[in-house]
């Protein structure tokens, strides 16, 4: 066995095991994200994150890639990506300002504040582009009266979360990964562990979705709760957040710039109309650092 160095981070307790690849190789990270992952047997996270160098030809400080709990990888994650700056910056890979990060879902850009100790306390990401085209999510708007069907019956009372097909189409977005928002009056009322799932895996959702429900308290403030493909509830998820944003502003519901309070807590995301992009604001956390005994092939 090799021993692996690693860090345990967080974003507004959306938590990821970090592995500094630029010293350590890692050659099977599907596999070691499935058991470092575990709650119970491993050091437990949503997932692991790898800071890479960045592909040839790219132009970008450092790479990121983000496997699910379940092994499965996903292009972005906005709580992780945060913690890959202040990581990035206290390793020394990259002290640039903005700092750009090569991602599945393309180059993005992170300015950051730092406390009197130096450390980078807060984070702020471009997110890129909201894009709503179905082929972007990707998403089938032709199977989603089923979904509709399915969901009004579970959700009895809270109707208003899939009012019928096409208005669900308009809220499925890609940040780089697919999300779909439902706009409920109680989110502690939605029995996320059981529609989290039946969604995910519908098939009007070919690439899996991440699931996001949302009580909006106001123009400017909405309260949350996110099931995420492939690691199911989640404290908090940042390019969910950014989702839910863009998704209030197009469909009316909320400002441009609104307060999300996640259940791990709070992050500030604006939309630009003109551009469509999304800028979230939140902090990156250690936990603690280790070692873990790397198996054989991994």
């Amino acid at each position: 066995m090799r021993d692996l160095p690693f860090v345990k981070m967080h974003g507004i307790g959306n938590d990821y095991v970090y592995v500094d690849g630029f010293r350590h190789e890692v050659r099977d990270p599907a596999a070691l994200a499935r058991v470092i992952s575990d709650r119970h047997r491993g050091v437990g996270s949503d997932g692991l994150i790898l800071l890479l160098p960045p592909s040839d030809g790219t132009a970008a400080d450092l790479r990121m890639r983000m496997f699910n709990a379940d092994g499965s990888e996903s292009e972005m994650c906005g709580n992780g990506i945060r913690c890959v700056c202040r990581l990035a910056h206290e390793l020394g890979i990259s002290r640039s300002r903005p700092m750009s990060i090569e991602t599945g879902a393309g180059v993005l850009a992170l300015d950051y504040e730092t406390g009197p100790d130096g450390t980078v306390s807060r984070v702020t990401v471009d997110m890129g582009r909201a894009a709503f085209e179905p082929a972007r999510v990707p998403v089938m708007p032709a199977r989603l009266p089923d979904l509709v069907r399915r969901l009004d019956a579970l959700l009895d009372g809270l109707a208003s979360a899939a009012p019928n097909a096409p208005a669900l189409a308009d809220q499925a977005v890609s940040m780089g990964n697919p999300h779909v928002v439902l706009f409920v009056p109680d989110v502690g009322a939605v029995p996320l562990e059981r529609i989290g799932p039946m969604v995910e895996h519908d098939p009007a959702f070919p690439g899996r979705v991440n699931l996001h429900v949302v009580e909006p308290s106001g123009p400017a403030e909405v309260r949350m709760r996110t099931w995420e493909r492939g690691s199911g509830i989640t404290l908090a998820c940042g390019t969910g957040a950014a989702a839910v944003c863009a998704v209030g502003f197009r469909r009316g519901v909320t400002a441009a710039t609104i307060r999300a309070h996640l259940p791990g807590g709070d992050l500030t995301l604006a939309f630009d109309a003109a551009s469509g992009h999304v800028r979230k604001t939140g902090p990156a956390t250690i936990v603690f650092r280790g070692i873990w005994p790397l198996a054989p092939g991994m």
